[in-house]
């Protein structure tokens, strides 16, 4: 179908997601104005991968989403603009890409605000307008045409419109949750948003004498005496809980289950390449070649020495100097129990400003997961974060971002 030239759009959002359905609707002939509430558009992507942006990964399939009401959403723009042209696509633009550990790919100056650059760049390329310090109050239809009002910025009035205003992660960095009255006052129902890769709060108390202290380990998340989701890597304990790659891995599913008043238990499995069989022969081998030593002594060099006195206690060792050489048959299963079956109980989540994704938002049902249009409202579309789809850690919400974003712009300019 031929672009119908001179078509008015805005985008609310200036994010990934925004962008990309500026330049995809630009691209197609359209008049594109994106509002943005902060005083620059692109400020979330200048955080992403610690300040190197990994823009995708190269690993990028359905169960990298299966999270959510419904994950298969995703199938529709994920096929439309998938790793591969989204790549190609960043490299035009003129991102030199590399593929690293996970399949994290970043571009070759290891600087995210490359990644904005080539964007701005396009964006003006292609005479896209940018408002910044806009934020949106309020969106009505009237007479086919959506009519926008701003704060300082005034009234503006569109043909189309896409809503990319993101979730609530990093308020800070621009998404406030904004969209989520916009789009509930345009008819569209929420899934209750709630924080996603984000580090857990654990309620023993112990946690102020070990942060800092980190290791590399299995995690598992165990609700009923069962595994329900698993993650390997570093992991970091702090004085509010744990951290690290693992811990953001499972906090989806940490959270969710809170949420459903379950009881969640995380298991840091520290020594994770013997088996208890192996480990309890190792650690009788240490205590009885060097039996003089004290219990808690004895650990250095095998475990974090400051980590040792609080892993005792925890196996119900009370006296913790006491000579290894007086460790019972008993003691030793109990503590290989601790360091391989280890029973954290989770209160909860950090909040909004450490989360790096936001889980929930606008219901997918409601929207044709092939254009990114609302089933409810014609010339209305949504891209990113804002929709109830979100991905693992690694790249892969940032590909939704710019799948969504570039099939909600071509059609928004098309349709």
């Amino acid at each position: 179908m031929p672009a119908i030239l001179g078509k008015k759009i805005i985008v609310v959002g200036g994010g990934a997601a925004g962008l990309m359905a500026a330049l995809a609707a630009a691209n197609n002939g359209a008049q594109v104005k994106v509002l943005e509430r902060m005083n620059r558009v692109g400020k979330k992507i200048l955080a992403t991968g610690n300040g190197r942006c990994n823009f995708t990964n190269i690993s990028s399939n359905i169960e990298r989403y299966y999270h959510g009401k419904n994950p298969r959403f995703v199938y529709g723009a994920l096929n439309k603009f998938n790793v591969q042209q989204t790549m190609e696509y960043f490299e035009y633009l003129g991102i030199a890409a590399k593929v690293e550990e996970g399949g994290k790919v970043y571009p070759m100056s290891d600087q995210s605000s490359s990644v904005l650059d080539v964007l701005r760049y396009q964006l003006e390329k292609l005479h896209v307008t940018t408002v910044t310090d806009a934020e949106v109050e309020n969106i009505h239809v009237s007479e086919g045409e959506f009519i926008v009002d701003t704060k300082e910025k005034g009234r503006f009035i569109s043909q189309r419109l896409i809503l990319a205003t993101g979730g609530k992660s990093y308020p800070n960095l621009g998404s406030n949750g904004s969209g989520y009255q916009l789009a509930k006052n345009l008819g569209h129902r929420l899934v209750e948003p709630f924080p996603a890769l984000v580090q857990v709060k654990l309620a023993e108390k112990f946690y102020k004498q070990i942060k800092g202290i980190k290791f590399v380990g299995d995690l598992e998340v165990v609700v009923n005496e069962k595994t329900i989701i698993k993650a390997t890597g570093e992991i970091l304990f702090t004085e509010y809980g744990i951290s690290g790659p693992p811990v953001l891995a499972v906090s989806r599913k940490v959270n969710e289950m809170l949420r459903s008043n379950k009881k969640v238990y995380l298991k840091p499995v520290i020594l994770k390449q013997f088996t208890p069989g192996q480990l309890e022969q190792m650690l009788l081998y240490r205590f009885q070649t060097q039996p003089q030593k004290t219990l808690a002594f004895s650990f250095v060099g095998l475990i974090n020495k400051q980590l040792a006195p609080v892993l005792l206690k925890e196996a119900g060792i009370k006296d913790i100097n006491k000579p290894a050489g007086d460790v019972t048959a008993s003691e030793i299963k109990q503590i290989v129990s601790i360091l391989q079956d280890w029973r954290l109980k989770a209160t909860g989540t950090k909040g909004w400003n450490s989360a790096q994704v936001t889980a929930g938002g606008v219901d997918v049902q409601d929207v044709n997961p092939k254009t990114m249009e609302s089933k409810l409202v014609p010339g209305l579309f949504f891209a990113g974060e804002l929709l109830d789809i979100d991905g693992d850690c690694g790249g892969f919400n940032l590909q939704w971002a710019w799948s969504s974003g570039y099939v909600a712009g071509e059609n928004a300019a098309v349709l």
